[in-house]
């Protein structure tokens, strides 16, 4: 469902530049217009196809898996709180960026980037040791790679170099560990006795 909706906003958008530029993440105008609902609108709209393809192609194959958990540990509801796991992770993961750059006019981004980055991150809450692709040919340990795309995200959003929102990245992720670690604390447990197995 959260998939086909941020289909049809983002080609819906794409066509109407005037409903792209209303649903942008721009803290300036969250700031000086109280257009508050920027927050969430960001996350359901994608720059161009390959932005979006990316995005859903990791949210599908972490999501599903994600999903599936949530109904175990939330017998009933998984579906709903699954739901507001995501719209919480796209909007926790750029209040960050919406403080820094609030004063400022020229900033904006769109994606789900930040929310994909929390089911990511979730998902290696309870796979720590399940290897996760690079480019779709180096195999890496999901918590390895937690802890390199963290450093990635800290190095590239200190550069501020390139349009891509680091800070949504890197905020996303963490809240997908804090959300687990608050509804299931004894996840940790067990992320670390996989770790240890897989060491030993």
């Amino acid at each position: 469902m959260l998939m086909a909706i941020t289909v049809a906003i983002s080609l819906l958008a794409w066509q109407k530049p005037a409903w792209l530029d209303a649903m942008t993440m721009s803290p300036y105008r969250i700031n000086k217009k109280q257009e508050y609902w920027r927050f969430l609108t960001s996350g359901f709209i994608h720059a161009d196809f390959t932005h979006l393809f990316f995005n859903l192609f990791s949210f599908y194959f972490f999501g599903t898996q994600l999903e599936y958990i949530f109904s175990i540990i939330f017998p009933g509801n998984g579906g709903y709180v699954y739901v507001v796991f995501y719209l919480l992770a796209i909007l926790v993961a750029d209040l960050p960026t919406y403080f820094k750059q609030r004063n400022n006019s020229y900033f904006n981004s769109l994606g789900a980037s930040g929310a994909v980055s929390a089911v990511i991150f979730a998902g290696i809450m309870f796979f720590p040791t399940e290897k996760i692709y690079l480019f779709g040919v180096l195999g890496i340990p999901g918590f390895i790679y937690a802890g390199l795309f963290t450093w990635y995200s800290i190095a590239m959003d200190r550069k501020g170099r390139d349009y891509v929102n680091h800070s949504a990245h890197l905020y996303g992720g963490l809240f997908g560990v804090l959300f687990i670690t608050l509804t299931r604390p004894s996840t940790w447990i067990e992320f670390i006795q996989q770790i240890m197995a897989m060491l030993g």
